[in-house]
C-alpha cells in the first residue's frame, strides 16, 4: 500500500474474500471500512509512505487482517485509539473506527520501529468455536510474483490436546501449492489417530509422487503439559516461554514424500501462557520475540503478523503461525 490507488483495490480484495469466506453483507461492509481506513491510515502515517496489509481467511470462518508499517511509531496507542485524535491534519476517526468495527483487534506499536494492527471477523461470531483450546494466528503468503502460494497450515482439535501442521512444499509455484494442500488433506485425515511419527509416515507416502514437502508436525498435550513434535526439512518450531525462553524443536534432515531414514518424535515442556511457534523457511531463523518487550502477551495472530513484517525473506512463499492454549474455554 504505496499510494491512495490500492485503497479501492484493498476493499475489493476484502469483500471478495469475505463473501467466498460465507460472511454476510454486514460482516462484509464491516471489513471493507476496516480495510480502506487501515490502508489510508499507511498512506498518511506510514514512513516512506505504505506498508502492507495481509488477508488470510479459514475455511472454519476466521478472516483476519493484519496492517504492517515500519513507520515512526505511536507515541500512545490509547491517544490515537481516540476520535479527533489526528498528527496528520485530518478527522482522527480512522483507528477509533477500526476499533468499533473490529469484532477482535488489536494494534503493538513501538518507536521507532512501526506498527503492527490486527483484526478479526469470525463467521457466527467470536464465540462460534467453544471447545477450541487454543488461539491461534497464522499468515501463509506467496512469493512475490506468485498466485499460489506452497506453505499451508492447518490445526486439528482433539479432547486434551491440539494436533498442528506446517507444510512447504518444495520450490514455490502450483505444484508446490498442490504439495502442501495433499499434506493438509492427510493431515486432517488422520490427526486424530497415531503417533505424530505414523503421521509424518502417512504423509511421506501420500508425497511419495509429488514433488514433496518440508514439513513439522507439533502435538499440545494439555493435561502433560507438552508440546511433541516429529518433522522433516527446514520448517522452524519453538515454545517460546512468557519471559521470551525459547526451546527449539528437532525436525530431522529429509523431504516428506523423497528422503527420510528415520522419523522420531522430541518433547518439550509447555509453561502456563507459552506459545508454540512454527515458520517455514521463507522467515529467516533469526527471530526473537524478546527483542519486542510486551509482545509475548499478544494475541497470537498479531504476533504472527510482526514476525512476517520483520523476518520475512521476500524470496520464497512464507509462513508464519502461532498459538497459546486458552486460558479459559
Amino acid at each position: 500500500m504505496t499510494d491512495p490507488s490500492g485503497v479501492g483495490e484493498a476493499r475489493r480484495t476484502i469483500v471478495s474474500l469475505a463473501e467466498s469466506t460465507g460472511f454476510d453483507e454486514t460482516a462484509c461492509g464491516a471489513s471493507a471500512v476496516v480495510v480502506a481506513e487501515a490502508a489510508n491510515n499507511l498512506i498518511r502515517h506510514a514512513e516512506g509512505g505504505g506498508g502492507e496489509i495481509l488477508f488470510q481467511a479459514t475455511p472454519e470462518g476466521v478472516l483476519d487482517i493484519a496492517v504492517l508499517d515500519k513507520g515512526p511509531g505511536m507515541a500512545s496507542v490509547a491517544a490515537c485509539l481516540r476520535d479527533g485524535y489526528s498528527t496528520a491534519g485530518t478527522s482522527g476517526n480512522g483507528l477509533g473506527a477500526i476499533a468499533r468495527l473490529s469484532p477482535e483487534g488489536d494494534v503493538f506499536s513501538r518507536r521507532p520501529s512501526g506498527t503492527v494492527l490486527w483484526s478479526r471477523f469470525q463467521r457466527g461470531g467470536p464465540d462460534a468455536t467453544p471447545t477450541a483450546h487454543l488461539e491461534t494466528g497464522a499468515f501463509s503468503l506467496t512469493k512475490p510474483g506468485e498466485t499460489a502460494c506452497g506453505d499451508a497450515w492447518a490445526v486439528s482439535e482433539r479432547p486434551g490436546r491440539s494436533r498442528i501442521l506446517v507444510a512447504d512444499g518444495l520450490g514455490h509455484g502450483p505444484q508446490a501449492a498442490e504439495a502442501a494442500a495433499v499434506a493438509v488433506r492427510v493431515f486432517h485425515q488422520a490427526a486424530g489417530t497415531g503417533t505424530l511419527c505414523g503421521l509424518l509416515e502417512a504423509l511421506h507416502a501420500a508425497l511419495h509422487a509429488m514433488r514433496g514437502a518440508t514439513v513439522l508436525l507439533a502435538d499440545v498435550d494439555y493435561d502433560a503439559h507438552e508440546v511433541r513434535c516429529a518433522g522433516l526439512g527446514n520448517v522452524a518450531g519453538a515454545v517460546v516461554s512468557p519471559n521470551g525462553e525459547m526451546r527449539h524443536m528437532v525436525s530431522l534432515n529429509g523431504t516428506a514424500g523423497h528422503q527420510a531414514r528415520r522419523f522420531q518424535e522430541f518433547s518439550y515442556p509447555l509453561p502456563p501462557d507459552a506459545l508454540v511457534v512454527m515458520a517455514s523457511d521463507g522467515l529467516t531463523t533469526q527471530w526473537r520475540l524478546d527483542r519486542y518487550p510486551g509482545l509475548a502477551t499478544r494475541h497470537p495472530a498479531l504476533i504472527a503478523a510482526l514476525l512476517y513484517r520483520d523476518f520475512v525473506r521476500g524470496r520464497g512463499d512464507a509462513t508464519a503461525l502461532v498459538a497459546r492454549q486458552k486460558t479459559a474455554l
